[in-house]
């Protein structure tokens, strides 16, 4: 019985003469037919110890490719400082980018890569560093030279890494995305995109040697060409669904070309106190099918999910708001109800998936056996010893400035010149004379949430339900009100404490003006603007948790108000698991430094954390919690993600168990 060759040996066997060719109406790989069956797998979402599992059960399943984006935002996370796995940030241990492409290629994958330089993603900005937003009237997304100036920095560093790996150089890639869903920024009568930019991003691969497939993706439907290079650069089609109208609007604008699902959405995210997102099995293979049948390529985005770690994850802006009074932050979790879940497990989905294949492919190669998924238990629940109060926590930060008026975390003068980026930023007044009956007003919107202390007692209410958000103290609302009690309060400190929750990844280029803070008034006791605040970045990062010192015996725990919490347990069985905030209210978590994402129990959907078996170590291992309102007095684990749909007005919600 003769083996079936792999998918390398069977499009590169007698040599690699030509890359993945559009010339006729099916793709050509190395001069033999292709149909690309890819799934989306972010390499910055999952840990680097998972990357090779999770790539052989996307072979096993039948795909021949795997997509990535390139998130810029990690990879240069200061002005001319990169890190590609070794660079020495909070995310160097997946920022390897050449390993996972080498990693792709031996698991028998090509890849698709979508480096950006915006990349969407429901990611932080969209993929941009926040330091961008220091430069005087830049214009992201544009041909404006101060934005390009700094795209080709980047690039100088990033393309020299792909280059190498290209098809035809005798590596995984076989194609190039210029820009993303760049049609979406069109605006009638505001902006047409910028064509002179995309073809100044297109010199910028040719001039560093980019010779595979370069591509764009829209929808064609709603956007046509007008976020592409027509005759230049191929085009794919984005979409969740009727996949025949985005087709044949394809066949319209590029004739005689082979279609392509760049995206196809085979479920959806979370913005937190709304509903999580699921979609009918069924409806995903009805759809995937009709995609095969066309006859076309596809993209399943995602095909796992994983997770928005740490303050990573992105926002909508909802209406085409600017002033941030339409912002719907995303959740941690990114599991997209997809054929793998968050943490690696096979869906449904994953089955539909390998079938439509096995059934509509014309090529028999060899492909491995399904690997197993990884252990996934629940923890004994450990109780909280440690505690460090909002003035320990300020006490500690090592950087505080001073400022006349408040300004947003990306103007403030640290980090080399990139401001602050994530985390939180205290605005601190002391000597305060508060009298009877005060109120408090910030002007415009606050980016994105506060809390305001006096004394150091938290004033503001505490958030406990969805309702809330349309209160002081939450973006929705301008010209916020806090009235701040009936005693005259003489010495007072006043603190201002405001959670950056993630800025904007999508919309028009005006929704990308996303600073961070109490930066579009002033603060007003009285009618009287407050003037000369310090100003405390809390910015939460691995080495400054680490050396946190001075915890102490947690006091009255059902005071609400700022706090970290601290609890040690001991790991004998590395696993994978899942740490159950329900009991607690709204914050962080941080796992042996390493910031995990952030939770809101109130608010759901999401109800766990995702804690991968490689952040933890055997022996002791260290959480800490930064919770805004009422602490728990312990920290309980699950075997499984738990989700809910939020009660708002009082209604039970509705739970929700991930199998």
């Amino acid at each position: 019985m003769t083996e079936l060759p792999t998918l390398y040996q069977y499009y590169t066997a007698g040599g690699i003469n030509a890359g993945l060719s559009t010339a006729q109406e099916y793709f050509t790989l190395n001069n033999r037919n292709i149909t690309i069956y890819s799934g989306a797998m972010h390499y910055f979402r999952i840990p680097r110890d998972y990357w090779r599992i999770h790539l052989r059960k996307m072979r096993a399943a039948g795909l021949n490719a795997v997509e990535t984006y390139v998130p810029w935002n990690l990879h240069e996370p200061e002005p001319n400082s990169f890190d590609f796995g070794t660079g020495g940030s909070d995310m160097e241990e997946f920022l390897d980018l050449a390993q996972f492409l080498k990693t792709a290629q031996e698991e028998d994958l090509l890849a698709i890569v979508r480096p950006g330089p915006y990349i969407c993603s429901e990611w932080e900005f969209g993929g941009f560093p926040s330091w961008l937003l220091r430069i005087k009237n830049i214009k992201l997304r544009t041909a404006e030279e101060n934005y390009m100036s700094a795209v080709r920095r980047f690039y100088n560093v990033l393309l020299p890494i792909l280059a190498a790996f290209q098809f035809t150089k005798g590596g995984p890639i076989i194609g190039f995305q210029i820009e993303n869903e760049y049609g979406s920024t069109e605006q009638k009568g505001k902006f047409v995109p910028d064509r002179q930019y995309l073809t100044q991003l297109l010199q910028v691969y040719l001039t560093h040697g980019i010779v595979e497939l370069l591509f764009t993706s829209d929808s064609p439907s709603t956007h046509g060409s007008v976020g592409t290079l027509p005759g230049v650069l191929f085009q794919t089609a984005n979409f969740g669904s009727n996949p025949e109208k985005d087709f044949d609007r394809l066949k319209q604008l590029q004739p005689n070309k082979p279609a392509m699902a760049m995206e196809y959405w085979g479920g959806w995210f979370d913005h937190w106190s709304e509903k999580h997102h699921t979609r009918k099995n069924s409806d995903f293979n009805n759809v995937l099918e009709r995609i095969l049948r066309y006859p076309a390529s596809f993209n399943i985005y995602m095909f796992i999910g994983g997770t928005n770690w740490g303050f990573l994850n992105g926002a909508n802006i909802a209406d085409g708001s600017v002033n941030n009074k339409g912002y719907q932050p995303d959740t941690t979790s990114y599991d997209y109800d997809a054929p793998l879940t968050e943490a690696g497990d096979y869906t449904e989905k994953y089955i539909m998936v390998k079938e439509l294949i096995k059934k509509f492919s014309k090529v028999n190669l060899n492909t491995p056996q399904a690997p197993s998924i990884t252990l996934k238990i629940a923890y004994p629940t450990i109780n909280v010893t440690g505690q460090l109060k909002l003035k320990e926590i300020i006490d500690r930060v090592p950087e505080k400035f001073e400022s006349p008026t408040p300004i947003s975390m990306e103007h403030l003068p640290m980090n080399n010149g990139a401001g602050q980026s994530y985390g939180y930023i205290t605005y601190k007044k002391e000597n305060l004379h508060i009298p009877a009956n005060s109120v408090l007003t910030i002007e415009g919107h606050v980016c994105d949430t506060v809390m305001v202390l006096v004394n150091g007692m938290l004033v503001s209410k505490p958030l406990r339900s969805a309702v809330d958000l349309n209160g002081f103290g939450y973006w929705r609302i301008a010209n916020g009100k806090l009235h701040l009690g009936v005693e005259d309060v003489h010495n007072a400190t006043l603190e201002l404490v405001v959670e950056n929750w993630g800025r904007n990844n999508f919309g028009y280029l005006e929704q990308f003006n996303q600073y961070k803070g109490i930066w579009q008034g002033g603060i007003l006791l009285n009618n009287d603007k407050l003037l000369n605040w310090q100003i405390i970045p809390m910015e939460f990062k691995r080495k400054w948790n680490d050396n946190l010192t001075g915890w102490h015996v947690p006091e009255a725990l059902w005071l609400a108000g700022p706090s970290m919490y601290r609890a040690m347990f001991v790991v004998n069985e590395l696993a994978d698991t899942f740490i159950d905030m329900k009991k607690w209210g709204k914050g962080i978590v941080i796992v042996n430094g390493f910031v995990l994402g952030r939770y809101a129990s109130m608010l759901g959907p999401q109800q766990t954390l995702y804690l991968p078996a490689p952040l933890l170590r055997k022996g002791t291992n260290s959480i800490i919690v930064f919770e805004h309102f009422t602490a728990s007095e312990e920290i309980a684990f699950s075997s499984q993600p738990i989700f809910y749909t939020p009660a708002i007005n009082g209604d039970v919600p509705t739970v929700i168990k991930q199998n």
